[in-house]
């Protein structure tokens, strides 16, 4: 088969001279725009590493996880890879979660999340939950905020969330109530 454009010599060069010019614009605007996002991300505390950086800010917190009504596991080392620790991480699978920054920083959890569906094989599947049947509860209290609820240092966060394709007649006993 003969692809347009490619039958006639004369043709042939011009088409290829024209993939050739439109692969080159194409890689200097990938490059390009990977350069401009690495000098904007220089500061941003969800981004780079803190391991040669002096953190003073430093907050921790403890967040439970539910899915579908059953307890997950918040797996360890989520912001920790590759020797590179970012400013959002966790050392045990215990729900431990540790913030640190340069200065002050509104971190949230869902920044949290963020990181561990970022950095960590396997991430969070945030893309699969329903977020109009999750919430997020602060001491024990649900927070309006839900995935922009602030992390403050001390608290106790639980999460609930619920899958999209979670069947929630299962869950629901039609039998009379035990007396």
């Amino acid at each position: 088969m003969i692809w347009p454009g490619m039958g006639d010599p004369s043709k042939r060069k011009k088409t290829i001279k024209y993939l050739l010019i439109t692969a080159g614009i194409a890689i200097a605007v990938g490059l390009g725009s990977s350069a401009v996002q690495g000098i904007l991300n220089v500061d941003n505390p969800l981004r780079v590493c803190i391991d040669d950086k002096d953190t003073p800010y430093k907050i921790s917190a403890t967040l439970e996880l539910f899915v579908d009504g059953k307890k997950a596991e918040i797996p360890s080392n989520i912001g920790i890879s590759d020797g590179c620790t970012h400013s959002l991480y966790t050392i045990t699978n215990d729900g431990t979660i540790y913030a640190q920054w340069q200065e002050e920083y509104p971190f949230e959890i869902g920044h949290f999340l963020w990181t561990w569906t970022t950095y960590h094989e396997g991430g969070f599947p945030m893309r699969d939950m329903d977020q109009s049947k999750s919430r997020i509860l602060v001491n024990g209290v649900e927070s309006p905020n839900f995935l922009n609820t602030p992390l403050v240092d001390g608290y106790h966060y639980k999460a609930e969330f619920q899958t999209k394709d979670y069947d929630e007649t299962k869950d629901k006993d039609f039998l009379p109530p035990d007396l």
